[in-house]
């Protein structure tokens, strides 16, 4: 179980510009073994969040804990996919999802091994001696997942992972992905712009407000699991993606508003 309480973090003064408070205080629990996406106003703070949880920065107020321990540094419990896929790009597709068994110091047979696992879950098999310059943005992408999976995390963070893949390639990734954590049964915390992609993925939505960012709204989406191909045109989708619609709305314009 992720428990956060009282989170905040203040980015300091650059170039005469004030400081910013990217987290104003925020309370949130995330269970064992779900799945939650997180949305909110384009700044608030949604990648700082997965950072904290992370351990990749520094709070100034507030605590994470996981399973009771408190989150100080990052920890093998957790791994995170990035939007940029962030791979090594001298290094082949092997090499690249055995990194963090090579980190955490995994013989050379059985991280290759592991690694070969996971090549082949996420369907690239075959292309294991590829660079990522060969390889299409999704298949980065997968690369980038299944380096992830590979290190066996009971956590897995998610920042816009399918933000920079075109909407064929995203569907596919969303559809894969589900199916992989179906067996894996990890502890997901997704950060996402798209409401379909929440409403798709995700087994409870939560809503950031804009900066100082805090929870605004928690929302269970009783849809079946796993999704239908045709899930989007079941009315609960269609009623929660109206209403997720309107509060990101009001936040927005509040936030045109004040700034005007």
């Amino acid at each position: 179980m992720i428990e956060l309480r009282g989170v905040r973090k203040v980015y300091p003064s650059h170039d005469g510009h004030p400081p910013v408070i990217a987290l104003g205080g925020v309370d949130l629990t995330i269970q064992t073994q779900e799945i939650v996406c997180l949305l909110g106003p384009s700044g608030c703070g949604k990648t700082t969040l997965l950072k904290a949880i992370m351990g990749l920065v520094s709070l100034d107020a507030g605590e994470v804990r996981i399973d009771g321990q408190l989150v100080s540094a990052p920890g093998a419990d957790r791994a995170m996919v990035f939007q940029n896929f962030a791979l090594l790009p001298w290094a082949d597709v092997m090499t690249n999802v055995a990194f963090g068994l090579d980190l955490r110091g995994v013989s050379r047979a059985e991280r290759e091994l592991k690694a070969r696992e996971w090549i082949r879950a996420v369907g690239l098999e075959g292309f294991e001696r590829h660079y990522p310059r060969q390889l299409s943005g999704g298949m980065q992408q997968r690369v980038g997942l299944a380096r992830a999976l590979a290190v066996n995390p009971t956590i897995l963070l998610m920042d816009e992972p399918f933000g920079a893949v075109d909407a064929q390639t995203r569907r596919l990734l969303q559809e894969d992905l589900l199916a992989l954590l179906e067996h894996s049964r990890k502890t997901v915390f997704f950060v996402t712009h798209s409401m379909e992609e929440a409403l798709l993925l995700g087994g409870r939505l939560v809503l950031m407000t804009q900066r100082p960012s805090r929870i605004r709204d928690e929302t269970v989406v009783r849809l079946p699991r796993p999704r239908p191909p045709d899930v989007e045109k079941d009315p609960r989708f269609i009623e929660l993606k109206e209403y997720l619609w309107q509060q990101l709305r009001a936040m927005q314009i509040s936030t045109a508003g004040h700034d005007g």
